[in-house]
């Protein structure tokens, strides 16, 4: 297992990364998954044996049932260096305060996340989403405070939009409070829109990226084609949208033909494809059995080579939207030994 620095921080961590969303399995998030103790022990023990050392969740996840399983799956094993990532934002409640990135709400949840965890200090801290009600001085000063509390050990972002990003930083900056490492974005073949954005201001702001649903939630596993939905699909849950489906499949058939050639599953190519891109320090990969998550695991160990790299690249080319077609991205990758392009005009 290979292990980044995860932006500006000193923090390492492995390149692939345990999410649990499928974890307890309530509401809907039944609809992704629904992983009891039993078997969450058991995904959790593969992923620590194979080097994973970050394990993913979040408050809203099953209504906290995930980040339950996990405090007792782990037991006293965050000792061995274990870290452990949450978020707070989404609706928990009924309640006026039980959402949004408030002082009051962001800090009763950082503690409550804590309590159903069995732990005493949370490694990365997400705001889950953009509020657009809340100040963002008042969201980074509780930040702010649950780090010099001793109870976050570091902060990032998750589904922020680029000039979101920005002004939280030019806050945190300004007063000289807790910075985002980090931020957890969706990005894969079928969906480069970070790479407008997303990704260089990572490079340009020291932000390690953690990817969630890598796989487009299964689509680029290679197990499903044009004529076959995907489980998740059939059970109800849309996320990630698709919103040109005839390319999400002719990505999918060279995958299926890049593994077929290297005798590996598509969802590995299309994983390594994305160790590969600047600022990617992990990829948070979810499971809904062992060998579902030791076939993902192989990913971590895979090198394309560029010429099917380019193939990757041609097949995946998104919408070139105006003004980013004139433009390039040319910046040293902290996380590779290379410099690397962000070529935005996908020409």
């Amino acid at each position: 297992m290979e292990y980044r620095t995860l932006g500006r921080s000193g923090l390492k961590v492995s390149t692939l990364t345990l999410g649990t969303m499928t974890f307890g399995g309530s509401g809907p998030f039944a609809a992704v998954g629904n992983s009891d103790l039993a078997e969450a022990k058991r995904i959790i023990d593969t992923c620590i044996d194979a080097g994973i050392n970050l394990i993913d969740t979040a408050n809203v996840y099953s209504n906290g049932l995930s980040e339950e399983i996990i405090g007792e799956a782990l037991g006293g094993r965050r000792k061995n260096d274990v870290l452990i990532a949450s978020k707070a934002r989404m609706r928990i409640g009924s309640g006026p305060n039980d959402e949004g990135l408030s002082r009051h709400h962001l800090i009763r949840e950082c503690e409550k996340s804590l309590k159903r965890l069995r732990t005493d200090v949370i490694d990365i801290y997400f705001v889950h989403q953009w509020d657009g009600l809340t100040p963002v001085d008042e969201t980074i000063a509780a930040l702010d405070t649950l780090v010099n509390q001793g109870k976050i050990r570091y902060i990032g972002c998750s589904n922020y939009s680029g000039w979101q990003v920005m002004k939280a930083l030019a806050v945190s900056d300004s007063r000289h409070q807790a910075r985002f490492v980090t931020q957890q974005i969706h990005y894969t073949l079928e969906a480069r829109e970070a790479e407008y954005e997303l990704l260089p201001i990572s490079v340009d702001q020291g932000l390690g990226v953690l990817v969630w649903s890598p796989l487009a939630g299964g689509l680029l596993s290679g197990k499903y084609h044009r004529d076959s939905p995907t489980a998740r699909q059939l059970g109800g849950w849309k996320e990630p949208p698709i919103r040109d489906e005839d390319r999400l499949w002719r990505i999918v058939d060279v995958l299926v033909d890049i593994g077929k050639a290297r005798g590996i599953s598509g969802a590995q190519v299309a994983l390594a494809w994305l160790l590969g891109r600047p600022a990617v320090s992990s990829l948070v990969i979810g499971a809904r059995n062992e060998a579902q998550l030791k076939d993902n695991l192989a990913a971590a160990s895979l090198s394309l080579t560029e010429e099917e790299r380019q193939r990757l690249d041609v097949v995946s080319r998104p919408p070139v939207l105006y003004p980013y077609w004139h433009q390039q991205f040319t910046a040293r990758d902290r996380f590779g030994p290379a410099d690397q392009v962000l070529d935005r005009s996908h020409a």
